[in-house]
């Protein structure tokens, strides 16, 4: 018994000894280690690609992509011409169905093309989501501030000075060999008025960059660098303003589901906004972030994608127009599909969960031993941009008072333990803020942008609103119906809200859910 003990040690030493040297091996001969030095001069190898045309030998790749996580409320986003007009998912969904070929790319004798065009246009929300490639950007010919600035640093900017002006050749598009050096357009002005109409929108970006596209030869697109990775361009407005950005993430989002592609893409954007603390959920969100005017010089893209702008989503649209759809489980929909039903907020929700690494997994909250939190969402002063006095709107004009009676309820709350959190989210990152949002039992305050983080609230979070009477509006009752959560509304005659009635219905709420 000993001997053949001992017969099956020595093999085992032997097949680990050959599968040792079976991968040194193998990453010997299929790796390469650079140097400090060498790695210093592949970078600028390839930031010094200047005036180069488009070739094998100066593509590279722009960075790692994240992966799209895995997602409870995910639904396919599937191409399809059968989404009905006004539904639900032709809001909140894949509604992008009317698809518009441009330019197509074309290999033959007389033209050898790379570059590409087309649109997705919704007839719903009148907006279309384009992509491209072969496109040329070049910074220093879109007049706008260089953005991504400390705040500080620019106080008083005007705004006008951090949107973008398309001069001639700003953008530019690999025609092929076989067309002419004339100026020649991608787009008419017939195809903007029907598929990037303005609408309500002053200053539409998004059209502007679209028609400042031009057609070059091959030979006439000469760049810097060469970006292989999908790359998402973004115009902000209101850019400080966390509803407003939700619009943008929500478009950003929905515009690389609709283009299908496998990876989060990169960011670049086409604005020259000051840098703000809303940064982080763009870069949690996505790959990652550029300024356009980051750039040393003109760049090109292997696929490029132009997110609508916010403006053209359904929770800015919701404010303007009748959006009849209520809040569902994916699986629900999955089993029984309703066009006045929908889980993609709850999706998008997710997302912003998984991004800053939460668990999504999770379909209702689990009542702590420590008892339920009750979030009370606070506004602050604080300074916003370069032409905000620091100075937020009262919309409680005795927001202290309220929070001081529930603090105190809470502490003498007998039936069980409540926990009242102090929303202070001007002073909080955003991963905190969503933290704070998921673990929240009830989400109470005044009307303002920070209740837009309700987006990312559990299924069974309970929303208490107060609304002043100059502030009857219905912003985030649209988002907790489109979210299938719990609402309810303090309507006030002016902008003082009794704390006894405010304790009234918290007290009501919290015996609902067994408290």
């Amino acid at each position: 018994m000993n001997k053949r003990n001992l017969l099956l040690l020595k093999i085992l030493l032997f097949l680990f000894a050959l599968n040792s040297l079976s991968l040194c091996l193998y990453f010997t001969s299929h790796s390469r280690t650079l140097t400090p030095s060498q790695t210093d001069t592949q970078a600028r190898h390839s930031l010094s690609l200047n005036r180069l045309p488009l070739t094998d030998q100066n593509r590279h790749p722009y960075r790692y992509s994240k992966p799209w996580p895995i997602l409870p409320s995910y639904l396919p986003w599937s191409q399809t011409t059968q989404v009905p007009f006004r539904s639900c998912e032709a809001y909140f969904g894949n509604g992008f169905t009317n698809r518009v070929d441009l330019l197509k790319p074309k290999k033959d004798l007389t033209l050898n093309r790379m570059g590409w065009f087309k649109c997705w246009f919704s007839e719903t929300l009148r907006s279309s989501v384009c992509e491209g490639g072969g496109l040329r950007m070049d910074p220093g010919k879109i007049k706008m501030s260089r953005g991504g600035e400390i705040l500080e640093e620019v106080i008083g900017r005007r705004e006008e000075e951090e949107l973008p002006e398309f001069q001639t050749g700003a953008f530019q598009i690999d025609g092929g060999d076989g067309i002419s050096g004339e100026d020649q357009r991608l787009v008419t002005q017939e195809f903007l008025d029907e598929y990037v109409p303005h609408g309500e929108i002053e200053k539409h970006t998004m059209r502007e960059l679209i028609g400042s596209v031009r057609i070059v030869p091959t030979t006439e697109l000469q760049c810097n660098e060469w970006i292989e990775e999908p790359t998402l361009l973004v115009t902000r407005f209101e850019y400080a303003n966390l509803f407003h950005t939700f619009t943008d993430w929500y478009s950003a989002y929905v515009a690389s589901r609709v283009t299908g592609l496998p990876n989060r893409p990169h960011l670049v954007f086409v604005d020259g906004h000051c840098g703000a603390s809303l940064e982080e959920t763009w870069k949690a969100l996505f790959s990652s972030l550029r300024y356009a005017k980051n750039f040393s010089g003109p760049v090109c893209f292997r696929h490029l994608i132009l997110s609508p702008l916010g403006y053209e989503t359904p929770l800015f649209k919701g404010l303007i127009e009748d959006i009849n759809c209520h809040g569902a489980s994916a699986p629900d929909l999955w089993q029984h599909p309703d066009d006045q039903k929908t889980a993609r907020l709850s999706e998008f929700g997710e997302m912003i969960k998984a991004a800053f690494g939460f668990p999504v997994h999770r379909h209702r909250i689990e009542k702590p031993a420590s008892g339920h939190n009750v979030l009370f969402v606070r506004r602050e002063d604080y300074l916003a941009h370069p032409r905000h006095h620091g100075k937020v709107e009262s919309r409680l004009s005795n927001e202290q008072e309220v929070f001081d009676a529930l603090k105190s309820w809470a502490s003498n709350h007998k039936e069980c333990k409540i926990n009242l959190v102090n929303g202070l989210f001007a002073h909080m990152s955003m991963k905190e803020q969503v933290r704070a949002i998921q673990d929240a039992s009830v989400i109470i305050g005044a009307h303002g942008a920070g209740l837009t983080h309700i987006v990312s609230a559990m299924p069974k979070t309970v929303i208490l609103e107060i609304i002043s009477s100059q502030y009857r509006r219905p912003h985030f009752a649209l988002i907790a119906r489109w979210k299938g959560l719990e609402y309810h509304a303090i309507n006030l005659e002016g902008s003082f809200a009794s704390p006894p009635f405010v304790i009234d219905k918290l007290n009501n709420i919290m015996r609902s859910l067994g408290c």
